[in-house]
């Protein structure tokens, strides 16, 4: 299975920047602009058993959150969408520089081992931007402290 993996060092206590994740308005913060992201419902913040329904461009996604651990990881899969399957992993580590927040994602395109040989890597590139932009915002809300 395609797995996607990018690491980035926030000079913040780990507190910080999983709150920053806890905070209601945190994905439409680390959103990109493209594709449009519109928020249609929600059951609950980040805490497992919690459901958040989206349209991203075209696509409804609904995830559902299955694994919490404060201020050490917290889990969404896709539970309908436009994956196979997706499966999303924020892990947050205490380094001496502040905290390393890794993004683990695996996915799987439908349409079986061939489509994601062939289109894989397109899912990988559009992920590499959007985890980019997404820690960007990550470290510049908790470094400079505008929780």
């Amino acid at each position: 299975m395609p797995t996607f993996v990018k690491s980035v060092l926030v000079n913040a206590p780990i507190e910080a920047v999983f709150g920053f994740h806890e905070r209601p308005d945190a994905l439409q913060l680390l959103s990109p602009k493209f594709p449009p992201l519109q928020l249609i419902r929600t059951t609950g913040g980040i805490e497992r058993g919690s459901r958040v329904e989206l349209k991203i461009g075209p696509f409804l996604w609904t995830a559902l959150h299955t694994e919490y651990e404060k201020n050490r990881l917290f889990v969404d899969e896709q539970i309908q969408g436009p994956f196979a399957k997706w499966v999303h992993r924020h892990e947050f580590e205490s380094v001496d520089q502040g905290t390393r927040l890794t993004d683990r994602v695996e996915f799987q395109l439908p349409g079986g081992v061939w489509i994601n040989r062939i289109f894989g890597w397109a899912v990988q590139l559009g992920l590499r931007d959007m985890f980019r932009q997404r820690h960007r915002v990550t470290k510049m809300y908790c470094e400079k402290g505008s929780l």
